[in-house]
């Protein structure tokens, strides 16, 4: 005898609990998990390197381990776990951490030592100078490729945790 399957029979196993405010997404989970970690850590590693302890640290971009590399990457291993690596959306998601990670190792990585420069050479200025008095830029930018490989392995790790 044929089974007949209903419109409600097909939507029993979808709708998601009144108790639930939001549905469970391991991806997006990973990647604020991964960045929030990232971003604690930068603490401890200025620490390390600097022997001061320095929580605004935990709000600036760059330094040791890239949170944005953190992000990403925990987002396309989750993504790639629950999915499967044929996914395209673990394809969008491989692409977007591909250009996020370059952009913090070149464009901004170099933008950080500009403004380094471009300080130096405002404060080696005359104080009569119009330009003495300005505000230094951010040279904080970018990230080395080692901290960038940092963020990528702890996003994974935290993926494969999650």
């Amino acid at each position: 005898m044929d089974e007949v399957m209903t419109v409600a029979d097909a939507t029993a196993g979808t709708q998601t609990t009144p108790t639930s405010l939001l549905p469970l997404n391991l991806p997006l989970l990973s990647a604020f998990l991964a960045c929030s970690v990232a971003q604690f850590l930068k603490i401890f590693t200025t620490w390390y390197k600097e022997r001061r302890w320095d929580s605004k640290r935990m709000l600036d971009s760059g330094g040791m381990p890239s949170s944005h590399s953190a992000t990403v990457t925990a987002l396309a291993v989750a993504i790639g776990l629950q999915e499967g690596t044929g996914a395209p959306t673990f394809a969008i998601a491989v692409v977007l951490a591909s250009i996020v990670m370059y952009d913090a190792t070149g464009v901004r990585l170099h933008a950080g030592r500009q403004a380094e420069l471009l300080n130096q050479i405002v404060c080696e200025l005359p104080p009569e100078h119009p330009l003495s008095t300005v505000r230094p830029l951010r040279d904080s930018l970018g990230h080395t490729p080692l901290q960038v490989a940092a963020g990528a392995v702890l996003g994974s790790i935290i993926a494969f945790l999650m």
